[in-house]
């Protein structure tokens, strides 16, 4: 059984959370989740790196490199296919609220 995903940190949701092709009949539609458009906005749009947006997100960088690849593989196929787009759903907690303190929220290290 896989362990459970913790959630990602994301700061805020779109403006618009749905995109659609004008000019021709929809073929249908693809989800890009809150934490895969938290990660684009980060480092496509705001110019971070993946250190700097996986500090943000509460994540590892290898995390965010994996949301990010997903991420762009579903943004380019509604773009190629002409494919609506919603933003919605996934694993997140809104607001970048961290429980707990220390790095990535998980409690005081004690020990050696």
């Amino acid at each position: 059984m896989p362990r459970p995903k913790r959630p990602r940190c994301v700061l805020s949701g779109p403006i618009i959370s749905e995109f659609k092709p004008e000019g021709f009949e929809q073929k249908g539609e693809t989800i890009l989740s809150l934490e895969e458009f938290e990660a684009i906005r980060h480092i496509d749009y705001e110019g971070l790196d993946q250190s700097q947006a996986a500090e943000i997100m509460n994540v590892s960088r290898q995390t965010v490199g994996r949301i990010l690849r997903s991420g762009r593989y579903t943004l380019s196929s509604a773009l190629v296919n002409g494919l609506r787009l919603k933003v919605e759903g996934g694993c997140y907690t809104m607001g970048g609220m961290r429980h707990g303190h220390g790095p990535h929220g998980r409690g005081r290290r004690h020990g050696r």
